[in-house]
């Protein structure tokens, strides 16, 4: 990707591209932009000293993120909703309500492996998970979470 220039990638949804370690788009989602650098301002105190970090900042942080080192949880109930892991290397599931929704191409599903070994890998770069603890509102596909959550598209 040419730094200044628009990214080629679409995701899914938002849940998707912050685990990919993408950040709102500061045109087409400025309020979403503005809500999200602030959230991470406010949870990342050590990466950023304005309280609304430029998209450089961020994009720094999250590229050196995704080059880094692994993290680990020990159980779903220490994971935020929005946060993406694996533990397997194969499969990613969203963490929603203390449940794991698998991740496909066409939207979320139940997962139908219960038994996802911990600690698993978190598959969100830190900053983003740390900054979903700190309350950033992560909005995630509809599809099959409905009817898993009773909710829309908007975590609450």
């Amino acid at each position: 990707m040419k730094p200044g220039h628009y990214t080629d990638l679409f995701f899914l949804d938002e849940a998707t591209a912050l685990a990919a370690g993408h950040r709102p788009c500061a045109e087409c989602q400025r309020d979403r932009f503005n809500l999200f650098r602030e959230t991470w301002a406010k949870a990342n105190p050590d990466l950023s000293d304005s309280a609304r970090p430029l998209a450089p900042v961020i994009d720094t942080a999250l590229h050196n993120e995704r080059l880094g080192s692994r993290q680990y949880r020990e159980s779903i109930d220490d994971i935020p909703d929005g946060t993406f892991i694996t533990d397997n290397e194969k499969d990613a599931y969203l963490v929603l309500g203390k449940q794991l929704l698998l991740w496909t191409p066409a939207g979320y599903e139940h997962s139908k492996r219960h038994n996802v070994t911990f600690p698993a890998r978190i598959l969100t770069p830190a900053s983003i998970v740390r900054s979903l603890e700190a309350g950033y509102p992560v909005t995630i596909h509809p599809t099959k979470v409905s009817k898993a959550q009773g909710r829309t598209n908007a975590l609450d």
